[in-house]
């Protein structure tokens, strides 16, 4: 089953969660993509999606996951009480994905950004596609 996880390479945030994802998935389930590196680009217009997405975004199995339900689809694959975000679907998509939404608006504002796409560390390397 292939996972790729696409996320903006330059927001702190983001950064993070692949940090965060890759430290609670060591099994590698998951593999991962900058939004602007090539490897992403190719991904989102194979898909159908705009190159200038401002969005997490989850490949599973040629399906593709936005917003809040990538969230936690991830979730729920990671070890820990992770396993528990589904119970997050409860709440309407239309709800959660305006807070995702007003994150995502605000994240560079509250989290920085970096100058460029960030480096893997070797231990990491194979985890991303480029």
């Amino acid at each position: 089953m292939e996972r790729i996880i696409l996320f903006d390479g330059v927001c702190n945030l983001c950064n993070s969660s692949v940090q965060f994802i890759i430290k609670r998935d060591p099994t590698g389930k998951f593999k991962f993509s900058s939004l602007q590196g090539d490897a992403g680009q190719k991904l989102l217009k194979k898909h159908g999606i705009s190159t200038d997405i401002n969005s997490f975004v989850l490949i599973e199995n040629e399906k593709i996951y936005m917003k809040s339900n990538a969230a936690l689809c991830v979730g729920k694959q990671l070890n820990g009480a992770w396993k528990l975000a589904p119970v997050f679907f409860i709440i309407p998509r239309i709800i959660r994905d305006y807070l995702y939404d007003i994150i995502a608006k605000n994240r560079y504002k509250w989290f920085g950004k970096k100058e460029s796409c960030m480096l893997p560390s070797p231990a990491w390397k194979n985890k991303f596609l480029e």
